[in-house]
């Protein structure tokens, strides 16, 4: 339960900051498209994370052609 008020007057500001650390934040496929990658990469013998790059690296490409 959290409390009404709390004190936070010996607090020390950015102790835990790490201005060289790179955060990956972690990505929700909807369903259908969870399951399409899955099948993708079972396809091409690869991993999810290889199989998503070389989707998004494919797309890319697409896109900057018809810039």
């Amino acid at each position: 339960m959290m409390k009404k008020q709390y004190d936070f007057s010996k607090g020390e500001q950015g102790k835990f900051y790490r201005p060289d650390v790179i955060l990956k934040l972690p990505i929700y496929l909807d369903d259908n498209l969870a399951a399409f990658v899955e099948e993708y990469a079972k396809e091409k013998k690869a991993d999810l994370q290889t199989a998503v790059n070389k989707i998004l690296r494919h797309n890319k490409e697409m896109l900057q052609a018809l810039r």
